[in-house]
């Protein structure tokens, strides 16, 4: 895809800057190694390559392993094919390197409090669409992408659903807007009166989405949030999903998973659903005579 080759890309350049002035026989295990660790070091980085820093210039959150296994990965792919292919090398030097573990999910969701300050800062701030962005997000569980690309065609505000013609699995689906959500939505629209094909969430000039990213930043520090990515926003929808009932199924149906693997780490939430309601239970039909 487009944005898989713009992350490729990114990674490529990085590793240019930093092994770029250096002979292939001189980029070894050991010195790639080195970078590995600089990487887990750094800033994370948005979609437009650049670090993701707070106004005093530390960084909001560093390289996960997950996104460094993937920096790897790619100088992998271009050492292995100058070995194989243009027998420019004898062998990989990458394959020697340990890759960081990764974690086996982030689950990060909003507690109570901070869902309360965090919409009270959206609605708050300068932006005309950062309110309504984060309250779709949160209560659909969709990404970014798939949200701030949503144009008035996909959206019914009479059934209440926004429908997603780009997913990150290549598949269409529907959201189901619901309740603060599709008002939100509906007082968009009344505000906007526009036409089927622009964008919902539309710049000023109506070519492109508003970049509200810079906002959204803004409001996570506004609410004294720490260690919150937009993302987590969809894992916040499926842990409500989770304690609320929800099935392991339908939260993979809601967020649009094709296998239950990716939403196994909201197992627990459920669990501990389940185990209040049987307690509840128990106490109310075995309790002892007072």
């Amino acid at each position: 895809s487009p944005q898989a080759s713009q992350t490729i890309q990114l990674h490529l350049t990085w590793w240019k800057e930093h092994l770029g002035a250096f002979l292939l026989a001189d980029i070894t295990p050991s010195r790639i190694a080195e970078l590995r660790d600089k990487l887990l070091a750094s800033p994370a980085c948005g979609t437009d390559g650049r670090p993701l820093l707070k106004k005093d210039g530390s960084p909001r959150r560093r390289k996960s392993p997950a996104t460094v296994v993937r920096y790897l990965a790619s100088l992998s792919v271009v050492f292995s094919t100058a070995a194989n292919e243009w027998e420019w090398v004898d062998q990989n030097p990458v394959q020697k390197v340990r890759r960081p573990r990764e974690s086996r999910g982030r689950v990060r969701f909003l507690s109570d409090d901070e869902r309360e300050r965090l919409v009270e800062a959206c609605k708050a701030s300068p932006n005309p669409y950062l309110y309504t962005v984060v309250i779709v997000a949160l209560s659909t569980g969709a990404r970014y992408g798939e949200i701030i690309g949503l144009k008035w065609r996909d959206i019914d505000l009479v059934r209440g659903t926004a429908r997603l013609e780009r997913t990150k699995n290549r598949e269409r689906r529907a959201l189901p807007l619901a309740h603060i959500a599709l008002e939100a939505v509906k007082e968009l629209h009344q505000k906007q009166k526009p036409k089927p094909s622009d964008f919902v969430f539309v710049r000023a000039d109506g070519a492109a989405p508003m970049e509200i990213r810079k906002h959204w930043y803004n409001a996570i520090e506004q609410a004294e949030i720490e260690d919150f990515r937009f993302h987590d926003l969809r894992h916040s929808a499926a842990s409500y999903l989770a304690m609320n009932g929800a099935t392991l199924a339908e939260i993979a149906e809601v967020l649009g998973h094709k296998t239950l693997q990716m939403v196994k780490r909201y197992a627990h939430l459920s669990d501990q659903h389940t185990a209040a309601v049987v307690e509840r239970m128990n106490k109310k039909i075995f309790k002892t005579a007072g």
